[in-house]
């Protein structure tokens, strides 16, 4: 599984990063000619718009089927699982990485945009746009910066990160965008219940669910311990067991196989959770 940006990789990407007043960089937009294997299963560390350039490309999420095609664009929410699927070998595409961060300061500088915002927040993590002849020369006037020397890159990036949100919002017909954005703006965190459900088989650590959750990891903790009367910890265990239990009992699943799907990576300590859990081996459940 790939985690991006983190996964992104100077050897295998051209990229374009803004500097951060503490000296750290962000990604800002990544370019790549080569496909990726045919399927991977990718996860969204930040916001991500996917712009295709050429060729076509499947992406696949929990509630989503996406076909994409030259001048189709995807609004990624952080967070979000995606399997995608290589068509053809032409495929070409950039990808922007939208930090929070900036997200909030892009927000708190146009709020008269954000005015009449009364959309709910969507409820699939992937929204679908078609560029028009104003986002596509967008696009062309940033691709000669990959490699340029210019010394005021990271002023240019930034108000192109800029461009890049306005672009986005006018193409937002549906304002649903905008009630993603304003929703980070405000700062509010993410029902618990819907986060636990959506990502309780995945692989992430507890710094990853708080991110996801809009919390600080020790107001995550103690939000969590209010709200499900155990430690974080402790309810994923319980709830990752009683899901290998369920399979073990109704599907043909294996043992190494069941053990996969609820992300332990040792088969062995999934035993011994296991009956530590229900008292006796998986092996004997019928």
């Amino acid at each position: 599984m790939l985690r991006v940006p983190s996964s992104i990789q100077p050897s295998q990407f051209q990229s374009l990063s803004i500097r951060r007043p503490d000296a750290s960089e962000m990604t800002f937009v990544a370019y790549r000619s080569d496909v990726y294997p045919e399927r991977n299963e990718v996860f969204f560390e930040e916001h991500a718009v996917i712009v295709v350039l050429e060729g076509e490309k499947k992406f696949s999420s929990p509630t989503q089927e996406l076909h994409v095609r030259k001048g189709d664009i995807l609004f990624f929410q952080r967070g979000c699982y995606s399997m995608n699927e290589s068509i053809d070998t032409s495929y070409r595409s950039l990808v922007f990485f939208v930090n929070e961060k900036l997200l909030k300061e892009f927000v708190s500088q146009h709020l008269s945009v954000f005015q009449t915002t009364s959309t709910s927040l969507p409820t699939d993590l992937i929204l679908s746009f078609s560029s028009s002849p104003t986002f596509t020369t967008f696009i062309d006037s940033l691709l000669p910066y990959f490699g340029s020397k210019t010394p005021f890159l990271n002023e240019i990036l930034r108000l192109k990160f800029q461009e890049l949100l306005l672009h986005l919002l006018e193409l937002d017909t549906l304002e649903q965008l905008r009630a993603i954005l304003w929703h980070i703006y405000q700062g509010q965190k993410t029902d618990l219940d819907y986060l636990m459900s959506t990502y309780l088989l995945k692989p992430l650590s507890m710094n990853e669910l708080a991110r996801l959750s809009g919390r600080s990891l020790s107001a995550f903790k103690r939000d969590f311990e209010d709200h499900f009367h155990t430690s974080p910890g402790h309810w994923i265990r319980s709830k990752r067991l009683e899901h290998a239990h369920f399979l073990l009992r109704n599907t043909d699943k294996n043992v190494s196989e069941v053990s996969m799907e609820i992300s332990y990576e040792s088969v062995s300590h999934f035993i011994k959770a296991y009956k530590h859990q229900y008292g006796f081996t998986p092996k004997r459940v019928s």
